[in-house]
């Protein structure tokens, strides 16, 4: 994973109907902390992380970094939405010419409790609007696990369209272009 590029970070909170997208903070630990412990979360992201561990690990203000936004529902943390430069080495990629940058790729990741309330679509759909506005003409990637039907429902929702499958991680992976010439990434419910 490697920097957006040159971009002022962190932009002012984006709002949408129902969500913040912001920078974290210190009151949002727990909620990191919840987020990488919980097995319906790590179910096809390699497995939940300890909670030993995590509490050791994780810095009193985490994912404090270029391209993370936290997705506040009504003051508190319901999940990540990132921005980040795919590495060259993975498969899956649609600017070959891309300079050893590498894609732009979209991830998310949400609190159990916050699944199948749109908050995903509705979240990703404004991180992609602010990616279109500071990139203009760039596209957008995203890989998933094929047996995660909800994270392939959100990408179709969001308009990707997928490029190809392949296997990583031990699983087969779909993976999909987001276009800014279909901006704005608006959701379709």
């Amino acid at each position: 994973m490697t920097e957006l590029g040159p971009v002022t970070w962190p932009p002012a909170p984006i709002r949408t109907e129902r969500l913040v997208l912001r920078e974290s903070e210190a009151r949002d630990r727990a909620a990191f902390i919840e987020l990488f412990a919980s097995s319906e979360v790590g179910a096809y992201l390699g497995g939940p992380r300890p909670l030993d561990e995590l509490e050791r690990a994780v810095p009193q203000v985490p994912g404090r970094r270029p391209g993370l936004f936290v997705i506040d529902l009504d003051g508190a943390m319901i999940g990540t939405t990132t921005l980040d430069r795919r590495d060259a080495e993975r498969p899956g990629h649609v600017r070959p010419d891309a300079g050893g940058a590498g894609d732009a790729e979209l991830g998310y990741m949400f609190l159990p409790q916050a699944w199948g309330h749109g908050y995903a679509t509705e979240a990703c759909a404004a991180a992609l609007s602010w990616f279109g506005d500071a990139f203009p003409g760039e596209p957008v990637v995203l890989c998933t696990r094929t047996a995660n039907d909800r994270s392939v429902r959100v990408a179709a929702k969001l308009g990707f369209t997928e490029v190809e499958r392949f296997e990583e991680f031990g699983a087969e992976q779909w993976f999909g272009v987001w276009s800014p010439a279909g901006r704005p990434a608006t959701p379709r419910v």
